[in-house]
C-alpha cells in the first residue's frame, strides 16, 4: 500500500522539483499514464506554454502574490512537460536543461563569475548597468554566431542556424510588439537607431501620413503595409522613451476596460443598455468616467 502511493506520487521527501518530474514521468507512462499526456508533443504544448507565460505576467501587474506562486508553477510544469517529451525522444533531460542554462548565466556574467562559476571579487565587478547591458548583447551576438557556425558544420543549417546576422536568433513565436521591440534593439546595437525620440516621433507621423494617404487611394494591401510600419515605428519610440510597447499596450487595454465597464455601469444606471445608446450620449459618458478617475 504504501509503495503504491510512493510509486504513483514520488517520495515525499524528495525535492518538490524531484516529485514533479516523477509525476510527469507517471502520466506520461504507456500502460497507466494519462491518455492526454500521452498524446501531447512538442508543438502541441506550446499554446499552453505561451498561455501561462501571460498568466505570470499577468499576476505581476495585479501584484498577486498568490497567483504568480500558482502561475510559476503552471510554467515550470510546462518546461518539465517539454523536458519529458525530450527525454523519452533521447533528445535531452530536464538535468540538460538545467545545466545549460546554468553554464550560460556563468558565461554571461563574466565580471561576477570566474569560468568555474566561483564569485569575482568585488572591487572587480563593474557596476554601470548600460555598460553591463552592452556587455551582455556581444557575448550574446558571439554566442549566435557560434552556434549558427556549430549547426553548419554538423549539417544542421536550418533557417535559424543559417541566420547568423545581428537580427538572429529573436523568436517568431513573440507577440508582434514585443518582437518589433527587440528587432529594434538588435539593430540599434550597430547602431542602425535615431539619435533621439524626437526624431522617431517625427518617423510616426511620418507613418501615419502615408497610411491616411493609402486610406484614400482605397488600396488595401498599402493600407496593411503602411499601418504595419506605423506600429513598428511606434515601438522604436516606446524603446527611445524607456518604455516596454507590449507593457504599455497590454495597460492600455485594461485602462480601455475599466473605462468601458464604467460607461456601460453608467449608462445601466439611467436605464439604458449599449445596443440603444447612441454614441454621442456614450461619449458624454466616456468622459464622464474619465472625469472621475481624475478626481
Amino acid at each position: 500500500m504504501t509503495g503504491d502511493r510512493r510509486e504513483g506520487t514520488g517520495a515525499m521527501h524528495e525535492a518538490p522539483i524531484d516529485r514533479l518530474r516523477a509525476l510527469m514521468a507517471r502520466l506520461r507512462d504507456p500502460e497507466r499514464g494519462c491518455a492526454w499526456d500521452l498524446a501531447q508533443t512538442h508543438a502541441s504544448i506550446v499554446p499552453y506554454t505561451i498561455e501561462e507565460a501571460y498568466e505570470v505576467a499577468d499576476a505581476v501587474e495585479r501584484g498577486d502574490a498568490s497567483d504568480l506562486r500558482d502561475e510559476l508553477g503552471d510554467l515550470l510544469l510546462q518546461v518539465v512537460f517539454q523536458a519529458r517529451i525530450a527525454e523519452e525522444a533521447g533528445a535531452f533531460r530536464f538535468d540538460d536543461v538545467a545545466e545549460a542554462i546554468c553554464a550560460k548565466l556563468i558565461r554571461r556574467h563574466p565580471h561576477v563569475f570566474d569560468a568555474t562559476g566561483a564569485f569575482l571579487p568585488p572591487e572587480t565587478r563593474p557596476t554601470d548597468p548600460a555598460a553591463i547591458k552592452a556587455a551582455w548583447e556581444i557575448i550574446k551576438a558571439q554566442e549566435r554566431a557560434e552556434k549558427a557556425k556549430a549547426g553548419k558544420e554538423a549539417g544542421r543549417e536550418t533557417a535559424r542556424a543559417e541566420a547568423a546576422g545581428p537580427l538572429a536568433g529573436v523568436s517568431r513565436a513573440l507577440p508582434a510588439l514585443a518582437r518589433a521591440d527587440r528587432i529594434s534593439k538588435r539593430a540599434a546595437v550597430v547602431g542602425f537607431d535615431w539619435p533621439d525620440a524626437a526624431q522617431v516621433l517625427a518617423k510616426v507621423r511620418e507613418e501615419v501620413d502615408e497610411v491616411e494617404e493609402s486610406l484614400g487611394a482605397g488600396d488595401p494591401e498599402a493600407v496593411f503595409e503602411e499601418i504595419g510600419d506605423l506600429l513598428f515605428s511606434v515601438a522604436n519610440l516606446a524603446r527611445h522613451a524607456g518604455v516596454d510597447p507590449e507593457e504599455a499596450l497590454r495597460w492600455g487595454i485594461l485602462k480601455f476596460e475599466r473605462r468601458f465597464t464604467a460607461m456601460a455601469d453608467r449608462l445601466a444606471a439611467g436605464g439604458h443598455t449599449l445596443p440603444e445608446t447612441a454614441l454621442p450620449a456614450m461619449e458624454a459618458a466616456w468622459q464622464a468616467v474619465k472625469r472621475d478617475e481624475k478626481g
